[in-house]
């Protein structure tokens, strides 16, 4: 038994040590072993058995501007997040303005206590949900009886509790992303970039979060950005130099020898979702008249994000749904009428327009819905997008790329002494991963 666990140990040190082309004493067997390994990675061919199948999960995303606005104890999520009759594998929230944008709030300390006030509600409408359609599974219907499959690793007998992976604020942006309990173990490589694009062309004001990881052999990158604002004539050119700002400095770490991707647009599937701010080119009277007779073909022809792409100035060969909804901004707040102040100093004409916007690029994605939550909390309508996206994943899950990338290979590098770090510079900052 002993002899057994030494040879687990010593093995994945052994093609480890080949890996990272660090010296080892092993034996001409061994040796001939992780040749093949390696001979077998510098051709790109893959071994046999770790052929990959594609696997598809439900991937609900969707942006909220909140408008500073701190939630009540008692928000009920469940319409936004669709969650009284569905239930979906992962939840990519991005939020713009949990907090006032005010210089206290751009140069001062992140409030953390409003993030966490915003994980928990979600945690609570994600679980209650999925407890509740566990338990009418497991109820018998017309006298039939239910076959009941028990989760190995659940934190009880039948509930599998979604976890957040993932959640970063930079001032009034926040990212926040949720995956069922028995996906966890198949999400690695976690990081996050921030690109600050707002005062001085820094400040977290504006901006983006962006944050990747891998489910499976599949690399995911979601982009949750708040662009700038402004409804006159030729602001849409600073959005687009926004747009281009995050694109080129977001950084990934590549990891010690991996070679994983560092720029947002190297990942297989990636999701760019926010208050984009393109407004409507027309006049403010126009775009109202239009609004009240509902005639979104007009509008859209007018929209800026829309003209943008088709001309290949901003996120070219990028996707976006089909727009059935009203516009979602601007509103009074508590109220279904849009926002209109006329001849008061200091005020601000705000024609409607489709700020809150969804897009993606990559393939494997399949868009089974796009629209908008009627919450009135703020002055933005939340907008929220269904995908089935594809998945790679090894046939066999216990295969050798899926055990370098695994917690047990982790921990027997550990416990055996192994223990590889590398280090990327960007800019300021530093990154340590372990192998």
């Amino acid at each position: 038994m002993a002899h057994n666990q030494r040879e687990e140990v010593i093995w994945p040190r052994l093609v480890a040590n080949k890996i990272f082309k660090r010296p080892t004493n092993n034996s001409s067997s061994c040796d001939k072993v992780t040749s093949a390994l390696s001979d077998n990675q510098q051709t790109g061919k893959r071994p046999q058995d770790n052929k990959r199948d594609p696997i598809t999960y439900k991937l609900f995303a969707s942006t909220w501007n909140v408008g500073g606005i701190i939630p009540p104890d008692d928000l009920n999520l469940e319409d936004w997040l669709d969650t009284r009759n569905n239930s979906y594998d992962i939840y990519v929230l991005g939020f713009q303005e949990i907090v006032p944008l005010s210089c206290k709030n751009v140069l001062g300390p992140e409030k953390s206590k409003i993030t966490m006030k915003w994980n928990s509600l979600i945690r609570a409408t994600l679980n209650k949900s999925l407890s509740n359609s566990q338990k009418e599974q497991l109820e018998p219907k017309g006298g039939e009886k239910q076959k009941v499959y028990p989760v190995k690793n659940a934190s009880s007998s039948f509930v599998h509790d979604f976890q957040c992976i993932i959640s970063k604020q930079m001032v009034g942006i926040l990212v926040s992303i949720w995956v069922r309990g028995d996906l966890h173990r198949y999400i690695r490589r976690t990081s996050v970039s921030c690109v600050g694009c707002g005062i001085m062309g820094c400040l977290g004001n504006k901006g983006a979060i962006s944050v990747r990881f891998w489910l499976h052999e599949t690399s995911f990158c979601f982009v949750c950005c708040h662009l700038t604002s402004g409804g006159r004539e030729g602001d849409e050119v600073y959005r687009n130099s926004d747009a281009m700002e995050i694109l080129s400095r977001t950084t990934f770490p590549r990891g010690h020898s991996l070679n994983l991707p560092q720029k947002i647009l190297d990942h297989d599937r990636v999701v760019l979702f926010g208050d984009l701010n393109y407004r409507i080119s027309l006049p403010e009277s126009r775009t109202r008249t239009l609004v009240e007779l509902k005639e979104w073909k007009a509008l859209l022809d007018n929209d800026q994000l829309r003209g943008e792409v088709n001309s290949g100035r901003a996120f070219e060969g990028w996707q976006e749904g089909i727009i059935t909804f009203s516009p979602t901004y601007k509103y009074f707040p508590n109220s279904d009428t849009y926002y209109e102040i006329q001849g008061k100093k200091g005020k601000k004409k705000r024609a409607p327009a489709w700020c809150d916007r969804i897009l993606w690029t990559g393939r494997g994605f399949k868009q089974m819905y796009y629209n908008r939550c009627e919450s009135k909390l703020s002055d933005h309508r939340p907008v929220r997008a269904l995908f089935y996206v594809d998945v790679d994943a090894p046939r066999n899950l216990n295969s050798l790329r899926s055990f370098f990338l695994s917690d047990r290979f982790e921990k027997l590098m550990i416990n055996s002494g192994e223990v590889f770090t590398g280090d990327d510079q960007n800019g300021t900052v530093r990154y340590i991963e372990i192998i």
